[in-house]
């Protein structure tokens, strides 16, 4: 076996799909299945069962896939270490971010970083804040950029802020309250909301700011993207708590009320400092030059309390 064979199974099990695998890898299907059978055939053992719908991995293939995870790690981990002591940085940047980040420009700092690190890759993905910060803890991201309640910070990642922002309420232009400079809690206890599903990361700074005023609210609405809240908001079926700067980039016609007495949302940039590779390190400069930061990061030992963020 050879250490492109270890990557193919690490890619397989990752994407669950021989094509979107052989996509990640830049190979085509047929190479990157013909590397697979003769693995499989080296070791005796079936590592994937194959369906016309899906692939898993056998028991075998599951024991297998952990060494593999292994040894890809650490040779990545090699070439990364040879270029840095060459004053290089290499590899790819596994980057998550929320879909409402605000306090930076993301494609800005993914092209400052680019700029300064041609030789480095970065993949980007999307998610809430809670499965974000559990990716980086595993090992699966090197740098998640967060949204958190302000009663909340990240727990077992190192981290620093980037921002806060009190939310505001997004209305229809045809609104009575589209005319009001700023509203309260309690002015919106008759509306209908639309707002991110229940039990998401995304939920938890409007549930936890009505529960504590003692306002009951009416959430008909579901939706894991905030272009398609705006545009229920739009619509005139329903009002939505958002960052005022998601609802300045938006296409929609919606408008932001501030709301006095609203949840405040605060950014992170989040990061497992154990064993930190050259590309976060790398990247961790590059943001803090684009936001003026200077290094007050805050290790996991210094968090506490549950984490219950927001995208």
């Amino acid at each position: 076996m050879d250490l492109q064979q270890l990557k193919y199974v690490v890619e397989v099990a990752s994407a669950s799909s021989f094509t979107r695998a052989a996509e990640r890898c830049f190979v085509t299907q047929s190479a990157l299945s013909h590397q697979i059978a003769a693995l499989e055939r080296e070791l005796g053992q079936r590592l994937f069962v194959r369906t016309s719908r899906s692939v898993r991995t056998t028991e075998a293939g599951e024991a297998f896939l952990v060494h593999a995870k292994t040894a890809v790690m650490a040779a990545d981990e090699a070439r990364e270490a040879a270029a840095a002591a060459a004053g290089r940085v290499v590899g790819t940047l596994r980057l998550g971010v929320i879909p409402t980040a605000s306090a930076v420009s993301v494609p800005r700092v993914i092209s400052g970083f680019r700029e300064a690190h041609p030789d480095a890759r970065v993949e980007l993905s999307v998610g809430n804040s809670n499965a974000l910060a559990d990716a980086v803890r595993r090992g699966e991201l090197d740098i998640a950029l967060l949204g958190l309640r302000e009663e909340s910070v990240p727990t077992g990642v190192s981290f620093r802020e980037l921002g806060r922002e009190r939310l505001v309420v997004a209305v229809p232009p045809t609104h009575l309250l589209s005319a009001r400079a700023r509203v309260r809690l309690a002015d919106l206890a008759d509306e209908v909301f639309a707002d991110f599903p229940a039990g998401t990361s995304g939920r938890a700074q409007g549930d936890a700011a009505f529960a504590a005023s003692g306002i009951s609210r009416d959430v008909a609405f579901e939706a894991d993207s905030s272009e398609l809240l705006l545009g229920l908001v739009s619509e005139g079926l329903a009002v939505a708590l958002l960052a005022p700067g998601v609802i300045a980039a938006s296409s929609t016609d919606a408008v932001a009320v501030e709301l006095g007495d609203g949840p405040v949302r605060v950014q992170y940039v989040a990061w497992d400092d154990r064993a930190p590779r050259s590309v976060a390190t790398a990247f961790l400069r590059v943001l803090d030059s684009a936001t003026g930061a200077g290094g007050d990061e805050t290790g996991p030992e210094e968090s506490s309390g549950p984490a219950s963020s927001a995208l």
